[in-house]
């Protein structure tokens, strides 16, 4: 990283001094949590600047070769840079006790340790060792179909994205877009306009929802809408590694 960047320790720091039970209730009511800034503007743009850095990546993704949009996303290889390392450990602990709880609430196995080495390490064990961060670019009329992030067999079901841009300001368009198939119900759609630094924490694959019968289901997809002008990149951090 450059010297625009922060000591690792500060970066925690929001994380850390989010409004947790807040951001919670917005998780269970919605599936998706907008956080405080998190990044300064400096900050955003180191590491929006590591996309031209190709050694510090695994794989670039094509999205209009594989049909699943346009643009373009890069993977982060082994070792990751130090703030992204920083970032999903400090929000592990605040997204583990989440995790733990749909799990409950919905019956199931709640497979993920204490800390998010242990997680990544039975991750390994199980063959999935590619690291998943994710720096993505997207210019004018890219988009990026609803899709879910899973790489095998163990998922952690709540990920974040931060934006690095400033809507309004570095491009137009471009929600991120969440929709959650309801049960016996319509699907519902929820937009977010990411602002530059902060993050937007969201369900990965499913969360519980309260229905006649206690607790249901309700599987959820995410996106982005179609960047009408200027350049759009976020670092998504997801906490599952890939097969």
């Amino acid at each position: 990283m450059t010297t625009t960047t922060r000591p690792v320790p500060a970066l925690r720091e929001p994380v850390a001094g989010a409004d947790w039970p807040a951001l919670t209730e917005e998780l269970n009511a919605h599936g998706c949590a907008l956080t405080p800034r998190l990044l300064t503007p400096a900050q955003c743009r180191a590491l929006a600047a590591l996309y031209e850095e190709t050694g510090r990546f695994r794989a670039t993704v094509d999205l209009a070769r594989y049909r699943f949009g346009s643009g373009e996303y890069r993977y982060f290889a082994h070792p990751l840079p130090e703030p992204l390392r920083a970032l999903r450990e400090a929000f592990y602990p605040h997204l583990l006790t989440v995790a733990r709880d749909w799990a409950a609430k919905l019956g199931r196995p709640a497979p993920w340790p204490d800390t998010l080495a242990q997680w990544l390490d039975m991750c390994r064990a199980a063959g999935q060792d590619r690291p998943t961060p994710i720096l993505l670019r997207y210019g004018p009329g890219d988009w990026n179909a609803l899709h879910r992030d899973l790489y095998g067999d163990l998922v952690f079901p709540l990920q974040v994205v931060i934006g690095l841009d400033e809507p309004g300001r570095d491009y137009t368009g471009g929600e991120f877009l969440l929709v959650e198939q309801r049960p016996r119900a319509q699907s519902r759609g929820t937009s977010t306009l990411l602002p530059q630094g902060h993050g937007l924490v969201f369900t990965t694959r499913d969360r519980p929802v309260r229905s006649a019968r206690g607790w249901s289901t309700a599987p959820v997809r995410h996106g982005v809408s179609t960047v009408r002008s200027g350049t759009r990149r976020t670092l998504g951090l997801v906490f599952h590694d890939a097969a």
